[in-house]
């Protein structure tokens, strides 16, 4: 930890590499569409005078707990296991994949400071079954964790298909280079007949302010013989998730970002109205929250982004699942949809929207009009 978890800027093919995409420019990654970013003092002012009094949890929150023995056997369909924030367990059609590991006990590159986790991991680390890849959606410290990445390594074999740059933390780190697939955005991967495809996101990246936007951001979906699964990552709304449902969808399942918004950090993160909308623009059967639940990261309460996102994907009509950690959606029954976060106070859309920039008139008027119906319930 600490230093060496700081990660290490790519160099020689590996940037190269980058500096030849697209999407690089004047030394940076550039988003698609122009980002808004809060000054630093009015970040430090709203957690120190708006922050909500229910940030944390009294207790840790119910989790189902799991044994390896459970998954030995793979389901011949699809089954995904949500393990807390952004970490899904994903079996489709014979393949196991692992989205954004992170089994430590903080977000942060040291063990002793940082946003602590509500609940314990369900699945021990060691307890995982055999993977066929690791995919990442960018070098966040919630969803790169030094500690994990490094003990996947060494328990197992198998490949890390992540984001351009983001190899060369993992190779800093002692991962072997022939382990390590970089992809940039609308490039995809085979494993076996599983394709692993990185898709665009509009978020930012760095572990660090020099690195900041050095390696690229993304969401990534996956292609069985019978299933499709996307997985967003950290996102911010953006038209793209038309064209991804039209390049690559239709969905059984989209695992979304819902949670840690603000609406000062609304061309960095979502928030619960918008995930409904882009949910339903990507095409997707079914939509899992996460990026909530595990740890403190933004202002609001913690059981803020469910009580918001139920209701509006019901006023949107979008088929929603809520598992509590550790819980697995099969998609030959009913997916879990029972309440069981507590009753707190939470600002509704009308107090808290958040509402991206740059966005067509048509995406903002569903947005408003999903939100209005939201609250009207």
């Amino acid at each position: 930890m600490g230093v060496r978890a700081l990660g290490r800027a790519p160099l020689g093919e590996r940037k190269e590499r980058i500096e030849a995409s697209p999407r690089w420019a004047s030394g940076k990654f550039r988003p698609q569409l122009p980002r808004e970013e809060p000054a630093t003092s009015k970040i430090l002012y709203d957690f120190a005078f708006r922050a909500s009094a229910h940030r944390f949890p009294s207790a840790p929150p119910p989790i189902v707990r799991r044994e390896g023995a459970e998954f030995e056997r793979a389901p011949a369909g699809l089954r995904v296991t949500w393990l807390g924030h952004s970490t899904t367990l994903v079996e489709i059609d014979g393949h196991r994949v692992l989205t954004d590991p992170l089994f430590g006990p903080r977000s942060s590159p040291v063990s002793f400071a940082g946003p602590r986790r509500f609940h314990d991991p369900p699945l021990a680390l060691e307890h995982l079954p055999p993977l066929d890849a690791v995919v990442l959606s960018h070098d966040h410290y919630d969803h790169l964790d030094h500690g994990t990445v490094v003990a996947l390594a060494r328990l197992q074999t198998m490949p890390f298909v992540v984001p351009l740059g983001v190899g060369a933390h993992l190779e800093h780190w002692g991962i072997p280079a022939e382990r390590i697939i970089e992809l940039d955005w609308w490039e995809q991967h085979a494993v076996r007949d599983l394709a692993i495809h990185m898709v665009p996101a509009r978020h930012f990246s760095g572990r660090s302010l020099p690195g900041r936007d050095r390696t690229l951001w993304a969401g990534v979906v996956l292609r069985g013989r019978d299933h499709r699964v996307y997985f967003t990552g950290d996102t911010a709304m953006f038209p793209g998730f038309a064209e991804i449902g039209e390049r690559l969808g239709p969905f059984d399942l989209v695992m979304m970002e819902c949670g840690a918004y603000n609406p000062r950090w609304r061309d960095m993160h979502i928030g619960p109205e918008q995930a409904v909308v882009a949910a339903q623009l990507a095409q997707t059967k079914l939509l899992l929250p996460v990026h909530w639940g595990t740890f403190d990261l933004a202002l609001h309460g913690w059981t803020e982004p469910a009580e918001r996102i139920v209701r509006a994907a019901k006023a949107g009509g979008m088929p929603l699942t809520t598992p509590r950690p550790g819980e697995s959606i099969l998609f030959d029954r009913d997916p879990p949809s029972e309440r069981w976060w507590p009753e707190l106070p939470w600002q509704t859309a009308a107090e808290n929207l958040v509402l991206s920039t740059h966005l067509p008139d048509e995406v903002v008027e569903r947005v408003r009009a999903l939100a209005d119906q939201a609250m009207a319930q």
